[in-house]
This record gives structure tokens, sequence and C-alpha cells, in this order.
């Protein structure tokens, strides 16, 4: 095998020494879920970033004078259930800021065929979410396992996983790349076999391993009990006499931007997209022309909104939208009317175009604010608190 690329020791998801130092953002470009845990309770559902859109966070981020020192892959779905936006944004991460080290979360469903690919990309670390290595435990745990997209009867689901996770570590460290073990610790199910996935894991060439009591949900009627002190300690020692162990810490660091807190911030991050000199006009799609109320897909006419000689935005001009009826090409199409434009405002927007225009450079952004406070804001002007919802 051969040896990882970097030490888990300089890693903020891997040593904690490292948290105080060295800046992190993670980007949730994930849009698929391919497993839940049956004591996960009720979980919202969250948008993912479209890889684009990702970038323009990090770009925005870095700007604004925040050390990114690592980006993180993760959320809310898994990185590898649907592989193709994972893999778009490391490539562009990578190939902007190769100097920045990257990571990823995931269950490792279909992961080990991808892992040569994610070496060259720049992945540096991945963290494995490994709860078991009995199919019977893990029968337990999980309320489905999906290897693909059709959903598997459990007891071969797991067999399933078992399998890729086993092949994923090998893979992972055949490519030069730094294995985490995450495990949490579900009292009467498997906290007395937490041991056996560390033996397991080391046997496959795994690097470190993290163990995390679980946290009862209170929508979850039939949760285990928390875990008390005494039973982690116990689990920690077994963990410890087959793989390096992490200390314990309270969070991921999920929501953190740098070296901050999102909540603990004086200011937010701005995560809006900004005029650059070839793109320095807004594009907005409305009914009435004082609100942005009209779903993209209804969209006859685009106002085009801008700077005037002295700085200040307002309308330029109105464009003929392409018509409905040619599937991609009229999105396409729209793209190209609009090569002038950073953002689209819009009330609502199907997936097909969001990706489409997302691709070409242009945002999406859904609104249904008024359109000059709106544009106001987008070129650094007004009320910051609007409301935005990135697509």
């Amino acid at each position: 095998m051969a040896p990882s690329s970097t030490s888990y020791d300089t890693h903020p998801c891997f040593g904690l020494a490292s948290r105080k130092n060295v800046g992190r953002l993670h980007l949730p470009v994930a849009p698929r879920a391919n497993s839940k845990i049956r004591f996960s309770g009720l979980i919202k559902a969250k948008s993912a970033m479209l890889p684009e859109e990702a970038m323009t966070w990090l770009k925005s981020v870095i700007s604004e004078g925040t050390t990114v020192d690592v980006v993180g892959i993760t959320g809310p779905g898994d990185p590898m259930a649907v592989p193709e936006p994972t893999l778009r944004t490391l490539n562009m991460v990578h190939a902007e800021f190769p100097k920045i080290s990257l990571c990823m979360t995931t269950v490792g469903i279909g992961s080990a065929k991808y892992a040569s690919e994610l070496a060259a990309l720049g992945l540096s670390h991945v963290t494995l979410l490994v709860d078991a290595v009995s199919p019977e435990v893990a029968e337990n745990l999980y309320a489905w396992v999906r290897p693909s997209t059709k959903t598997v009867p459990l007891p071969e689901a797991v067999q399933l996983l078992m399998k890729d996770q086993a092949d994923a570590v090998v893979a992972f460290k055949e490519a030069g790349i730094t294995v985490k073990i995450n495990t949490t610790v579900y009292p009467g199910i498997n906290a007395g076999h937490v041991e056996e996935i560390a033996s397991t894991m080391a046997s496959l060439g795994a690097d470190i391993m993290a163990v995390v009591p679980y946290r009862p949900d209170p929508d979850c009627t039939d949760a285990p009990a928390e875990c008390g002190a005494e039973l982690m300690d116990t689990i920690r020692e077994g963990v410890a006499r087959h793989l390096h162990l992490m200390p314990a810490w309270e969070d991921c660091g999920e929501d953190i931007v740098g070296l901050t807190s999102l909540e603990k911030r004086d200011a937010p991050i701005s995560v809006l997209p900004k005029p650059i000199a070839d793109r320095p006009n807004v594009a907005v799609v409305s009914s009435g022309g004082m609100d942005v109320d009209l779903h993209l897909g209804h969209a006859v006419k685009v106002l085009i909104y801008g700077p005037r000689e002295d700085g200040l935005p307002c309308l330029l001009e109105s464009r003929d939208a392409p018509e409905p009826g040619s599937g991609s090409r009229r999105w396409k199409d729209l793209s190209k009317l609009l090569k002038d434009c950073f953002v689209l405002l819009t009330a609502s927007a199907g997936e097909k175009p969001r990706q489409i225009l997302s691709r070409d450079g242009l945002s999406v952004l859904i609104t249904d604010g008024e359109i000059a406070g709106t544009v106001d804001v987008l070129y650094g002007g007004g009320k910051k608190g609007k409301k935005f919802r990135k697509q």
C-alpha cells in the first residue's frame, strides 16, 4: 500500500491541535443520501449547492480575507451517492486553489472505483462512516441502505454496504489517501461491537479512528439511551488497541468558516454572487417589473439591471426570453442571452435550467423580494438581511 499523502496531524478533521490554526470550509454539494440510521429522527431536507455555486461561495470567503487551508465535501447527502457533483467540485477547487487540501466524508458505497480519480483531483483525506462490520448489527442500526437508485431489501443491502466499505478502505489507501473511520456509539446496539470495527478497519489499512456518542433525538421514540462517560472510556480503550485514536471532540466543524463558527462570527460570510468585469449585470424575471414574482419557466421577458455611469444600479433594458418547447436548448440560449449577467433573480426555477445556467457561469438566486432593493444588495448597498435561497 502507498503511504498516505499527508499526515492527519495537520488536518482539522483528523487532528484536534490543527483546528486552532488551519482554516476550513465544508461545501455541501451532495444532493442524495444512500443510507439512513433508524435513530436519526426527523431530518429536514436541505438543498445541495451546485458545484459552481460552491465555488462562488469559496471565492467569496477567500476574497473577504478568511484563510481556507482545507475544503471538505460533506452533506447534505452522501458525496458518493451521486459522484458527478463531488468530482466536478473537487476538480474546480483543485484547479483554482491547488494549495488547498481536499477531504470528503462518506458512507463509502461505490467509492472504491473512484479512489484513483479522487486522488488525482487532490483528495488527501477521507472520513468513512462505519457503524458496524457485522450485517446483524447493521440491520439493527439502519432504516434503509440504497447501494444504487433502487431500494434493496435491508439484509442484502447491509451485506453490500459491508463489502463496499472494506473495498473503499483498501482502494483509498492504495491511492495514497489518509483514511479515518468515524463510528457513532449506540448503547445496546453496537457499543459492544466497536472494538471489532477498529480491528477490522485496522486490518484493511485505516489510519485513525474517532468514536462519538449517540445523542438521543427527541423526535425518535425508540432511540437508544445516552452514552455514559464510563462506557465511552471503555470503548475508546478498546479502539486504541488497534488504531490511532482521535481525541474526543464536541462537533465536526461542519459550520466552521475559516477558524470561526458561522454562529460566532461578528458578521456573516456573504455567499451572494458578485459582479465581475465581463459579467457586470443582473437579470430579473418579473410579471410587473416591481417584484421578483415569476417562475423562470413562465418568463417571456428578462429585465437587465446594471450600473450607470455614476455606478448606481438601474434598469438598462428588457430582453426577449427564448420560447419554450426546445428542451435544454432553451436554457443554453438563455445562457447566451445573459452572458453579461452574473446572477439571475427568479421566484422559482427547475433543476435543469439551474444546472445549465450555473455551469455556464450564471448563478440563480431564488427570492420573492422587491427588485430595486434586491439589486441594490447585490451591488453592495441596502440591507443585507433580505431573503435569498441559493439554487
